[in-house]
């Protein structure tokens, strides 16, 4: 177990440090220099060139992407004006458009995302699995029919689509629900819950798909093995087979997909974010991208990519956990 951990966390210092070469690349390609961004209209050549060494541009690619290594394992040292300014490891760098340590960014922007990304697995989870389940033990009857067909409508609509209808429906027609605004949990639990419960349901629009079929064939499968016809042989009731062997069959696949997807879901709700004007690392990405924020896109590509490969180590050792035939090399 202790190899197998080690394996792990080297793979995914392998895989942030090629994420950060990778963005780091895609930077110096960039059309667009974020110094002229920050010097602002008028700016003098003098100006620029004060600006480019603020913000450590002057150097060649290679050592600032050496100092960026360095500040993240030993802290970095930063000047500003006469002074100097220390950033403690793991160092990220400051913003080159609010001039704010990236991680504060980051640790300010993080609740919201994770609010949005927990709250919306647990309702695809709930939805989801219960559909599959339904869908599974009446196969190719009436109800399996109409799961699958809400399952292909799951799939083919696209979030905004689905965020814009329930804006218009709920905040506007109905006005059951205030616009969402992001409330901290810790000052208002109703009101949190209140306000992301429609981005919720939207992503859990079609996240539930996927766990619907995927449950669906995992019960099906399951219910035709030797040991369930074996135990109904036996006399076993119908109810306890299904939720002693069905089920646990469906579970194996289904906890590989939710501890990935719950990352996933961090990573990719830029548009849900936008949409519904949540201030999360989605939002945070776009505005920095726009701006050519360097430090700030590279702190939310790691921050992202250390989730995804967190994420897939903990679902590897929770398959391992549900099915002892699963063994770990």
């Amino acid at each position: 177990m202790i190899g197998y951990l080690l394996r792990r966390v080297g793979g995914a210092v392998l895989v942030l440090f090629g994420l950060s070469v990778i963005v780091y690349a895609l930077f110096y390609l960039a059309p667009r220099d974020p110094a002229v961004l920050t010097c602002g209209k008028g700016c003098t050549p003098e100006r620029l060139a004060q600006v480019h060494a603020a913000m450590g541009l002057d150097e060649s690619p290679v050592a600032q992407y050496g100092h960026f290594l360095q500040g993240l394992v030993a802290g970095r040292d930063y000047p500003a004006g006469p002074d100097v300014r220390h950033c403690p490891a793991p160092c990220l760098g400051y913003s080159f458009e609010t001039d704010q340590p990236v991680t504060k960014l980051l640790a300010d922007r993080l609740p919201v995302s994770a609010s949005l990304a927990v709250g919306a697995e647990i309702l695809s989870l709930a939805i989801g699995v219960g559909a599959g389940l339904l869908s599974g033990l009446r196969r190719f009857r009436v109800l399996d029919r109409i799961v699958n067909g809400l399952v292909l409508a799951g799939y083919a609509v696209p979030v905004f689509l689905v965020g814009l209808f329930l804006l218009l429906l709920f905040c506007v027609r109905l006005q059951w629900l205030p616009f969402p605004q992001y409330v901290p949990l810790t000052t208002d639990p109703l009101a949190w819950a209140q306000n992301l419960l429609l981005p919720w349901i939207a992503l859990a629009v079609i996240q539930s798909a996927a766990y619907a079929r995927l449950t669906r064939a995992g019960v099906q499968q399951a219910l035709a093995e030797d040991y369930v016809r074996t135990a109904r042989a036996y006399g076993l009731p119908e109810r306890r087979i299904v939720r002693t062997r069905a089920l646990r069959g469906a579970l194996v696949p289904l906890v590989t997909l939710t501890a990935i997807d719950l990352a996933a879901i961090m990573a990719s709700a830029v548009l849900t974010e936008t949409m519904f004007g949540l201030p999360g690392v989605g939002q945070l990405l776009v505005g920095a991208v726009n701006q050519i924020d360097l430090p700030v896109v590279v702190g939310v590509t790691l921050l992202t990519g250390f989730l995804v490969v967190v994420a897939n180590a903990v679902a590897d050792l929770l398959y391992a956990a549900i099915d002892p035939r699963v063994q770990l090399r």
